[in-house]
């Protein structure tokens, strides 16, 4: 009995390194098909410090795919998060593609 908990555990850790790895590749993938004036014309770092964060960022969740639950890989976890939520819809108005242009019933999304 305790032998499948741990495998179920072990299927846990495993699926959680896996979607980490997979959002850092993500945010790095995005940040590398930005034009580099784009982050200066958003207010963000520039984009040879994000590369060099997100790289960073996806060796570290590369290394702990079968423990994502290291403080290690939580802090390179964040990062990539925070490109994703903070930067890439930052970049993509200053692009001029996508979320400009859409508007609700009661105006702007």
């Amino acid at each position: 009995m305790f032998s499948a908990v741990g495998s179920a555990q072990s299927l846990v850790m495993l699926v959680l390194g896996v979607l980490a790895f997979v959002a850092q590749i993500v945010a790095i993938a995005d940040a590398v098909r930005h034009r580099p004036d784009a982050f200066v014309a958003a207010s963000k770092q520039t984009k040879q410090r994000w590369l060099i964060i997100l790289g960073v960022a996806a060796a570290i969740g590369f290394v702990s795919l079968l423990n994502p639950l290291n403080i290690f890989n939580l802090i390179a976890f964040v990062a990539a998060a925070v490109y994703l939520v903070d930067v890439k819809p930052a970049l993509r108005q200053v692009s001029g593609r996508g979320g400009g242009s859409q508007s609700g019933p009661y105006g702007p999304w």
